[in-house]
């Protein structure tokens, strides 16, 4: 792309065939030009360079790091545009201490991430949570109810900033517009982890940015939704109610001091992409996904989630390039689909949960995509047709664990190891978190309950990968001494 303004500026720096003696070692790939038939021996690897004359440097940048970060701000609508080379993760942790001091009140939703948690850990402060509508027929947390936000400030008013989830895992929309001013009618600063919402600024038949919203600080995954590298990602900045500066300390601090010019180069690719064509080619991703809406519809059994939700359960508006599809009137659980589809059809999941699927489409794919995926379906559909086995599930109503300690507290106190089966009314010293999506069950701090025991142990029972215990059987489970 001649607007990438990384990859142009290294191409022109690796032409020069300057002699090394500086990092990386493999010195600009020379090493695994040795082996032919090295599965590294490629192009890109003389991109992997590091802050030397001309590259600029990600963390005082006034060159093509600085001239590539403007143009995503530029074309974004931000005053301000960071880009993160240790994902989104970074940027959660950053936006957080950057806002806040420590034992000072951060509203947080509660279905957010793992790294605002950590976040909540690293900067020593004290969460307020915000509970989200849920849909216990679909088994998924919704929207979060605008009401509740203002609710939750108007109880901790000394609470320094809101932090939300825009869209959830499942590409639902809270009102994010009304929440925006309710926060800033507070004076509060609004932090939205919009991992998955990147593209929205391609169509208006997507859900509003959260920059347009109003929001002061926004990170998107740019490698979920729009085309970098994985682990890469950006960070957006308005207004004047974040100190700027305490900002770039702190992403400083959380930041690899030997940032990725692969990563850079690819959000900066990915900017340009999108800048250039992004808008017809989410037009036609739009057009598939049409399409594929109406090709369900007609299979018996299948049942995926779609804007009759709107208004409902806080749901706001809903992005349609998130597929979530429901085969349990067939007996299928989710993790059995996504299953079914990776070793019978070849296609790969974003997720699974206890009774959906999740795709993530973006303006990578390509219409037989989902030509592919509809046959799979009908083929495993027809399969499972006459097995209609309604599936029981205990129920678990997400709702917030009574905080005893603060996680940041939690995390360094002494604790010892229990069975998780008799861990009923002990404080939690460790994390549970169903990964994918990623969103706590259990956090440090949080007293245990025998609802969350059964729900849990069904979970692990039915495949879904638990992270964050010690434990990873979860037999066992570290409590507070």
């Amino acid at each position: 792309m001649n607007d990438s303004i990384i990859f142009k500026k290294l191409t022109k720096l690796s032409q020069d065939h300057i002699v090394s003696f500086h990092v990386p070692g493999h010195k600009n790939g020379n090493i695994y030009k040795k082996y032919k038939n090295h599965y590294l021996n490629n192009e890109l690897l003389c991109f992997d360079v590091t802050e030397i004359q001309g590259t600029d440097n990600l963390h005082a940048p006034v060159g093509m790091i600085k001239n590539a970060q403007d143009r995503a701000a530029k074309f974004f609508k931000v005053e301000h545009t960071f880009f993160l080379i240790n994902g989104t993760t970074a940027g959660n942790i950053s936006a957080l201490m950057a806002v806040a001091n420590p034992n000072e009140k951060i509203i947080v939703q509660r279905d957010c991430h793992k790294s605002i948690m950590n976040g909540l850990i690293l900067g020593g402060l004290i969460p307020v949570y915000i509970t989200p509508e849920v849909s216990m027929k679909n088994n998924i947390p919704m929207g979060l109810k605008p009401e509740s936000v203002e609710e939750a400030i108007l109880k901790n008013p000394d609470a320094k900033a809101v932090v939300l989830t825009y869209p959830n895992y499942y590409g639902i929309c809270s009102d994010v517009e009304k929440i925006a001013n309710i926060v800033h009618k507070y004076e509060k600063i609004l932090i939205i982890d919009e991992a998955h919402g990147s593209h929205f600024i391609l169509s208006e038949d997507l859900p509003i940015t959260s920059i347009e919203a109003g929001a002061d600080i926004v990170i998107q995954s740019t490698h979920k939704t729009l085309s970098s590298f994985t682990q890469s990602s950006m960070l957006h900045m308005n207004g004047n109610r974040v100190d700027i500066d305490r900002l770039r300390f702190m992403l400083t601090m959380h930041q690899s001091s030997s940032p990725s010019y692969l990563l850079m180069a690819s959000l900066d690719e990915a900017r340009a992409i999108a800048q250039k064509d992004g808008k017809q080619l989410m037009k036609n991703l739009l057009e598939h996904i049409d399409d594929f809406h109406e090709k369900i519809s007609y299979i018996e059994g299948v049942k995926i989630i779609n804007k009759r939700f709107i208004g409902k359960y806080g749901v706001h508006d809903m992005d349609k390039t998130r597929l979530v599809i429901d085969m349990t009137d067939l007996g299928i659980r989710g993790i059995q689909l996504e299953e079914l589809l990776r070793k019978n059809h070849h296609i790969q999941m974003e997720m699974s949960d206890i009774n959906n699927i999740v795709a993530v489409c973006t303006i990578g794919n390509a219409g037989n995509d989902f030509k592919k995926l509809l046959i799979a379906l009908k083929d495993i559909q027809r399969e499972n047709k006459k097995s209609y086995k309604k599936i029981a599930m205990p129920p678990f109503l997400y709702t917030t664990p009574k905080m005893n300690i603060t996680p940041r507290e939690a995390v360094f106190r002494k604790k010892i190891e229990i069975d998780f089966e008799k861990s009923a009314g002990k404080i939690s010293g460790e994390y549970i978190v169903p990964y994918p999506p990623g969103m706590p069950i259990l956090c440090p701090g949080e007293e245990i309950t025998e609802e969350m025991i059964v729900y849990i142990k069904y979970l692990k029972a039915m495949g879904i990968n638990i992270i964050g215990s010690h434990d990873s059987r979860l037999k066992k489970i570290n409590v507070i001494k």
